[in-house]
C-alpha cells in the first residue's frame, strides 16, 4: 500500500505548479507542456506557431492548459507572457526556456556583432 501512495505522489509531484514553456509547440517543448500536465501543472504555452500551440492546449485541457503568442527575441512578448501566467494563475513556478532562433548567423564568432551575438544567446 505505501508504494501505491508513493507512487501516486511522485505521478503529481507538480500538482499547484504553474510552468511556461517557450517554444512550447515545437516537438521538445509539447513533449514537456504534455509531461509536466501529466505531472499535474498547469501549463502555458508560449510560442509563434499560433494554430499549433492552440491545439495542443486544447489536447491537454482547456481548463489547464493555455497558449500565448510569444517571439522569444522581443523582450515585451516575454514579459506579456509571464504577466499572463501570474494573472491567470496567480504564480510562476517553472520557466522553461525551450524556444530557439532561427536566421542567417555568421559561423565565424571573430566576425560576429553584439547585436548577433544577443539575439542567439539572449
Amino acid at each position: 500500500m505505501a508504494n501505491t501512495s508513493l507512487l501516486s505522489a511522485v505521478a503529481k509531484r507538480l500538482e499547484g505548479k504553474v510552468a511556461l514553456i517557450t517554444g512550447g509547440a515545437g516537438r521538445l517543448g509539447s513533449a514537456t507542456a504534455k509531461l509536466f500536465h501529466e505531472h499535474g501543472a498547469k501549463i502555458l504555452i508560449a510560442d509563434v506557431q499560433d494554430d499549433l500551440g492552440r491545439r495542443i492546449c486544447k489536447t491537454l485541457s482547456p481548463q489547464t492548459a493555455s497558449y500565448i503568442h510569444c517571439d522569444i527575441t522581443n523582450e515585451s512578448h516575454v514579459e506579456n507572457a509571464v504577466e499572463e501566467a501570474i494573472s491567470k494563475h496567480g504564480k510562476l513556478d517553472i520557466m522553461f526556456n525551450n524556444a530557439g532562433v532561427m536566421g542567417p548567423t555568421n559561423t565565424d564568432m571573430l566576425v560576429e556583432t553584439k547585436s548577433d551575438f544577443e539575439r542567439v544567446l539572449n
